[in-house]
This record gives structure tokens, sequence and C-alpha cells, in this order.
């Protein structure tokens, strides 16, 4: 296991698609075992984070460690949940396979699951408290039920690191209630949890730590420290002057090494 004290440090970060940045210079270093809150409006580039931490999308410029290995070496060390609306919900498989999905890591993508990852499977079933839908299909299930599936899918993979896309969206107060639990529990056994979150009035009471985004990290670090109506603010105001500055830069950046390749040429 690794000893490193981040769990994810990004450094001069910038994600683009095309010339449109989504984030733009991230300086940041989580924490291992804390529960982390990404906040920001929509278009923040905050799911954008979790799917570069995860090797889904490459960096324009910069890097993003996870417990100090590049990307692509430590994706056996993160569990993700992601949003529900990305989900196929109409794909032919039970709670079940979706959970033994996770156990792939473990037992390897062509080999049939054993008796001992089934019963992981149903021990992580049964934290998320829906055993007894082990073999239903994941359509018939409701919003709160499909969310406690890819908890468990996640919990079955046994990371370091937990990366969770709007855990709480669309569930109920029960649902959202059992989730935080797990997660606290999680965070006793010294795990990281990353999630995006949007309801700004439960961050004191659910997490220990929060990274405020748009676009550029406005502030990061303990909740009682940066949880700042000051910092709010800026996190939620004047989104589309931020917008404009950052993709004037990414194209006037763009056309200046154009030109430096040119005059090299010449």
């Amino acid at each position: 296991m690794c000893m490193s004290s981040i769990a994810i440090e990004a450094h001069d970060l910038t994600v683009a698609y095309g010339q449109r940045p989504v984030l733009w210079d991230i300086d940041v270093a989580i924490p291992v075992g804390n529960l982390v809150a990404i906040v920001g409006p929509n278009g923040a580039g905050k799911s954008t984070f979790l799917k570069t931490v995860l090797g889904l999308l490459r960096a324009t410029n910069g890097f993003v460690k996870v417990l100090d290995r590049p990307c692509k070496d430590a994706r056996h060390l993160i569990g993700y949940v992601p949003q529900r609306e990305s989900v196929d919900w109409d794909f032919p498989v039970s709670v079940l396979d979706v959970v033994l999905m996770g156990r792939y890591g473990k037992m390897g993508w062509f080999k049939r699951p054993s008796k001992n990852d089934r019963a992981f499977a149903h021990s992580c079933l049964e934290q998320v408290g829906i055993l007894a839908l082990a073999d239903r299909q994941i359509k018939q299930l409701s919003g709160g039920q499909q969310q406690r599936v890819f908890l468990a899918r996640a919990l079955a993979q046994e990371p370091e690191i937990y990366l969770m896309d709007e855990p709480f969206a669309g569930v109920d107060a029960a649902t959202e209630r059992a989730i935080i639990e797990i997660l606290r529990e999680l965070r006793s056994r010294g795990k990281t949890v990353i999630a995006v979150h949007h309801d700004l009035q439960s961050i004191p009471e659910y997490f220990d730590w929060v990274a405020l985004l748009n676009l550029h990290l406005i502030a990061a670090g303990k909740v009682a420290d940066v949880f700042t109506p000051e910092n709010l603010q800026k996190t939620y105001g004047g989104r589309l002057t931020i917008l404009d500055q950052v993709t004037e830069a990414v194209r006037t950046g763009k056309q200046r090494s154009e030109q430096d390749v040119s005059t090299e040429a010449t």
C-alpha cells in the first residue's frame, strides 16, 4: 500500500475540449483520509476533474498524481461512482452482475467470479442495504437503489480512493443518510472520498475538506477555513468573465506556439 499522505495532487492542470478550456491551471493537493466535496456551478469542471484523475481525459497541460503515482498506474486504487444519468439502465444485467464488475480488477477480465468473489459482492450489497435486490434487473430499481448499486460496485473494488459524481442527486433522505454513514465508515478506515456535491448547506455537516472550482481553483482546504461567503461569491459569481479570460489566454498561447514553430522553420 502506498504511504503517501496526499491522495490526489494536481499541478498546473489544464484540460480543454478543443480550444475550449474546462479546467484551467489547477494546483491542489488533497490529503488522504478525508471526505472531500468538489463544489462549483454547472460547467465549472467538477466532473472533468474526476474523469482526469481516472485517466479518462488527458490533460492539455500539467499533471495529476494519485497516491504519488501517475494516473495510468493508479487506476486499481480508485473506485468510481458515476452520475446516474450517464448509465445505460436498459442494459440487461442484474444488481449482482454490476457489483461483480467491481471484482474484475482482482480476478481478471476473462475469469469467472469465484465463490469468494460472489460472497464479497453479496457483503457489499448488504453493506449498502439492498442485498434482497441482488437478482433484480437494474432498470427496475428506484433512483436511490440504483445509486446504492454503484456504491456497492465501488466497495467491491476495495480501492483506496472513492470518486463520486453527485452521489446524493435524486435520492431520498433515507438513502442519503445511509450513503453518508458508509462514507464516514470508509474515512474511519483511512480511505479518501471525493464527491461532486451541490447542496451547499450540507457541506459543513458531511465533509472535512472542500475544493471550490469555477474553471480554475478558487480555494481548497478544510471546510472551516475555506468554505466562506467570500469564496462562495468568487466561485458562483463572474463565471462568464473568467471563461472569456481563460479562452482568450488559450487562444493567445496557441497562436504564440504556432508563430514560434513558423519562426524556427524559417
